[in-house]
C-alpha cells in the first residue's frame, strides 16, 4: 500500500508541497510514514485516512495503521506455513497478533507467541496463540528455549 499511495516512509514531509505541518520554536517537526500522530490534531495524506463508525466508543478506538494488513496476509502469502506447522511469532503487537491469526487460519498446530510483556499473552490467545514465551523469564537465549520446546522444529515470524 505504501508504494501504491506513494508514501515515502522516510520523507518526513507532506507529499503535495514537501513541507512539514508542525513546528516547535520555528523549527519543523518531521512526519513519520505520511502522518504526524501523538498530537491532538494532525494533517495526513488522504490515502492514509480510514473512516470509523461515529458510534464507536472513542475510549476503545485505537489506530492500528498497517499492522493488521502487514501481519494478516503476510503469514500465509509470504511465510506460507504448511498445515500442522509450529510457528513462533516475535512481538504481540498489532502485527504479531495479525500474524498469529493468519497462522491459525493456515492451520498451524502450535503458535508460540514471544513477547517481553506477559500481559499480552491472554489477549493473544484470542488471536490463535497456543503457547507463550517471555524471554525475561529464562536464563537461556530465547532461540534455545524455542528449540527445546519444539525439538528444533519451529518457523519464526
Amino acid at each position: 500500500m505504501c508504494d501504491l499511495l506513494r508514501i515515502n516512509t522516510d520523507r518526513g514531509v507532506m507529499i503535495g508541497d514537501g513541507q512539514s505541518r508542525f513546528s516547535i520554536n520555528g523549527k519543523p517537526i518531521f512526519h513519520f510514514v505520511g502522518t504526524s500522530t501523538f498530537s491532538e490534531y494532525t494533517v495526513i495524506h488522504e490515502g492514509c485516512v480510514a473512516k470509523i463508525n461515529p458510534a464507536a466508543p472513542l475510549d476503545k478506538v485505537c489506530v492500528l495503521s498497517c499492522g493488521i494488513s502487514t501481519g494478516l496476509g503476510a503469514t500465509i502469502n509470504v511465510a506460507k506455513p504448511p498445515k500442522g506447522s509450529i510457528v513462533a511469532i516475535f512481538g504481540l503487537g498489532a502485527v504479531g497478533l495479525s500474524a498469529a491469526q493468519d497462522a491459525r487460519l493456515a492451520r498451524a498446530s502450535r503458535i508460540i507467541g514471544v513477547d517481553l510483556d506477559s500481559d499480552r499473552f491472554e489477549p493473544a490467545r484470542k488471536f490463535g496463540c497456543t503457547e507463550f514465551v517471555n524471554p525475561k523469564e529464562h536464563t537461556k537465549p530465547v532461540q534455545q528455549v524455542l528449540a527445546e520446546m519444539t525439538n528444533g522444529c519451529v518457523s519464526s515470524f
